[in-house]
């Protein structure tokens, strides 16, 4: 996964209500001409991957309700994450369903009608520490 982009009616509210969430400021954002926020794009994760929030005018399939794929978030504690989302306001979409050992997934509705999944998965943290450099003493 590279970018993952999420749809909201107003951007500067879901990029305030994500910051909020992620811990992290948006690092990229582009206006239209007449100064309208059109975008604002986060890198999360152990790779830095893109989240991006687009201007809902902008939707090549509007839908009327949550929809489309789940792309899901490995988390390292879905409990805590989930209690987070729902103080932010998120609506649960899928409890937590264990999918096998080591592997639990969730959803939640954003407050602006996205999808958000997110998951415990012991392959993809086990690919994660994999990747990380050694800690050196000292």
């Amino acid at each position: 996964m590279s970018t993952v982009s999420y749809f909201a009616d107003d951007v500067t509210e879901a990029r305030d209500w994500y910051a909020r969430f992620l811990g992290v400021e948006a690092y990229f954002e582009r206006s239209t001409p007449d100064g309208v926020l059109a975008y604002a794009e986060f890198r999360i994760g152990d790779y830095q991957a893109e989240l991006g929030i687009v201007q809902r005018r902008f939707e090549v399939t509007p839908s009327d309700g949550p929809a489309g794929q789940i792309l899901y978030w490995a988390v390292d504690d879905l409990d805590a994450t989930l209690a987070r989302l729902s103080a932010l306001g998120a609506k649960t979409h899928d409890e937590p369903r264990v999918r096998g050992e080591g592997f639990v997934t969730a959803s939640v509705v954003d407050p602006f009608g996205n999808i958000l999944g997110v998951m415990t998965n012991v392959h993809y943290m086990a690919v994660a520490e994999q990747r990380r450099p050694p800690i050196l003493p000292g």
